[in-house]
């Protein structure tokens, strides 16, 4: 009998080594270094003429770029918030990965998009290897969702679960929630392991791409808010979705990571209540729900995330520094940007900022990634330090350069029309987009072309 060869693999990044250690010298992780099976290698190569094994090798076929190419179909989930962070919908065959915390919803948000998919006629499969079906039945029965045509079961065997898909009409949505838990006999390896993970989710992919059914993993999370395993799990799925938690509230944001059929810019966001996960239809008033109007120090940014425009509150707080090194301190937003721009305002504004600590927040709990904030960050800063508050009506948006300048960013129309809804009637904007954006005409719209306007305008008088 032939010995079979072992070999230590990390389980944060996959690596593979000899012998076992305490660290990885990959990726740096201590104690994720686990004994399994060796990987099997690449199969041996033929020779091109005379090679054994020569009449199971077929030619590959190539098609031009000028083919004609069809839309990917959709199917909807009925929840808009949803099929806005897929691009429209569920693509038939194509898989999608969804990672969050622990009790942040996942479960809750994929039982409601499988009750209203099967409530259209299609056949839906979940898959629980965590839960029993009395746990997902009590679920169901809250959510009011008890009658819905879903078929519950729980399988964690990789064989069962493909011999069962592969036994009737193929399903249009099987969920595995998940698959961490999954195992299969020819892995000898623990369920959640590297190479558990790899050969599941590789043979469930090629099932739903060969089957035209929608794959649809549930997967863990580290502490680091990153999927558990390797990054090829990420790379094998065409969609990776993020469940995330808006710090303290009850909201939940879910956003797209990696998405071959859609934008990767988007997000949905969702409000947990005791009868399931609720739509927020409008977030920009959910952020500026508390907005503290006329308070120095704040300031209002029209941001876009993904297709969607968004209002937020940025909060800052200018005070003198006992210390020889003031605090700079940032929830929210990018340390090194908010630096940059306190570098801008002291070289080319004169405002000095170097012998005082400077607190900035983005209230609600979001988090910003353009540089289109940086006239909003500008403006809360300025208003803390001179102790006079901006006006309430007024939006910011535009991002500042090295030099002083204020440079045109995307999307003003919709950054406007947002802004106008929500009741403001003042935009504060770079010059260069300050003409022929007339979209929200009640609005008065304040070009500036130098961060110097700005500290000009704040420091004027309020009339």
């Amino acid at each position: 009998m032939a010995k079979i060869s072992r070999a230590f693999v990390c389980q944060a990044c996959g690596a593979v080594t000899s012998k076992w250690s305490g660290k990885c010298g990959a990726c740096g992780e201590w104690n994720s270094i686990i004994e399994e099976a060796a990987p099997s290698g690449p199969p041996a190569l033929v020779a091109i003429k005379g090679g054994k094994g020569r009449a199971s090798s077929r030619l590959a076929s190539f098609e031009t770029l000028s083919a004609a190419t069809l839309d990917a179909p959709r199917l909807e989930t009925g929840i808009a918030e949803l099929d806005r962070v897929l691009g429209g919908g569920l693509v038939p065959g194509s898989a999608v990965l969804v990672g969050g915390d622990p009790g942040i919803g996942k479960s809750t948000l994929l039982l409601q998009a499988a009750a209203r998919v099967a409530a259209e006629g299609a056949r839906v499969i979940y898959l629980s290897g965590e839960e029993a079906p009395a746990q997902v039945r009590l679920r169901a029965a809250r959510l009011g969702l008890a009658d819905a045509p879903v078929a519950l079961g729980t399988e964690t065997n990789l064989a069962n679960i493909v011999a069962t898909l592969g036994s009737g009409a193929p399903p249009a949505v099987v969920i595995i929630d998940s698959v961490q838990t999954l195992w299969s006999e020819n892995v000898e390896a623990a369920p959640g392991t590297i190479s558990q993970l790899r050969g599941c989710a590789s043979a469930l992919i090629s099932y739903a791409k060969t089957s035209g059914a929608t794959l649809v993993l549930v997967g863990h999370v580290t502490k680091d808010g990153q999927i558990a395993g390797p990054k090829v799990i990420e790379h094998m799925v065409d969609t990776v979705l993020y469940f995330e938690n808006l710090s303290g509230h009850q909201f939940r944001l879910l956003r797209a990571v990696k998405n071959r059929f859609g934008p990767t810019d988007e997000i949905g966001v969702f409000e947990m209540r005791f009868d399931g996960l609720k739509e927020v239809d409008n977030p920009s008033a959910l952020f500026l729900s508390d907005h503290d109007r006329g308070a120095p120090g704040t300031s209002v940014f029209a941001g876009m995330e993904g297709s969607r425009p968004i209002l937020v509150e940025i909060q800052a707080l200018v005070a003198p520094s006992p210390l020889g090194t003031p605090r700079r301190a940032v929830v929210g937003w990018d340390p090194n940007r908010l630096s940059m721009l306190i570098a801008v305002l002291e070289a080319r504004c004169g405002v000095r900022l170097g012998g005082h600590d400077v607190y900035l927040n983005v209230a609600g709990g979001l988090r910003l990634n353009e540089p289109a904030a940086d006239l909003a960050a500008a403006a809360a800063l300025l208003s803390s330090l001179a102790g006079r508050s901006a006006r309430e009506d007024s939006v910011f948006f535009g991002e500042v350069s090295l030099t002083g300048a204020i440079r045109a960013v995307g999307h003003t129309d919709q950054r406007l029309k947002e802004a106008a809804k929500l009741g403001f009637a003042r935009a504060v904007v770079p010059a260069v987009s300050g003409e022929g954006n007339r979209e929200a005409k009640s609005m008065t719209l304040v070009p500036l072309s130098q961060l110097e306007e700005l500290v000009a305008l704040l420091a004027a008088p309020s009339g």
